[in-house]
């Protein structure tokens, strides 16, 4: 039954659409710096294209040779599988610390993308209403003294009968054969 339950979770748990919206939510906001990122590309582009026209192929190629032959010569044979086994370590400890920060980023945009939904609904003020309920302290009853107490009939006054209204009767049209 465990599985079934998850399934049903699963399927009634609105988190994964408020994910989505609070997904698209961002894009939105990010699209709306693009034409600000363009202006700004568009000015530094003659600099960096003047910038790679001055850089000779020649000293870049020696450049990465260079940095090439320094990583393969730092390489110890000896020591290959140690480093090798530290690192699939060091890597199982990175994945799970990035799982970790997936979820919780999960967590931080579907909280957004419901947020959004609700500013999308209009439905903001409906949190505003249900703080007021929670600052204001609840009325206390007001109790009568029972030496006052009457009998329940005897206070309350005698119900009305409802007045039936009488609709008009609806006239026949006239033709013209009644004109005569």
């Amino acid at each position: 039954m465990a599985i079934a339950d998850d399934l049903k979770k699963t399927l009634t748990d609105p988190t994964p659409l408020y994910f989505a919206a609070g997904t698209a939510d961002l894009a939105v906001q990010q699209a709306k710096k693009v034409p600000e990122l363009i202006e700004q590309l568009r000015a530094e582009a003659p600099a960096r294209i003047e910038a790679v026209k001055n850089t000779d192929p020649k000293a870049v190629q020696d450049a990465v040779t260079a940095k090439v032959a320094e990583v393969f010569g730092a390489i110890d044979p000896k020591k290959l599988g140690e480093t090798a086994q530290d690192l699939a370590l060091r890597g199982v400890g990175v994945a799970a610390e990035y799982a970790v920060r997936a979820k919780e980023t999960y967590d931080k945009v579907a909280v957004h993308g419901e947020q959004a939904v609700r500013t999308w609904r209009g439905e903001v003020s409906e949190e505003i209403v249900d703080i007021a309920v929670v600052v204001e302290p609840e009325p206390e009853p007001v109790t009568a003294p029972e030496a006052d107490a009457k009998p329940a009939a005897a206070a309350a006054p005698a119900p009305r009968k409802a007045a039936t209204r009488k609709t008009p009767a609806k006239k026949a049209p006239v033709t013209a054969d009644d004109a005569s």
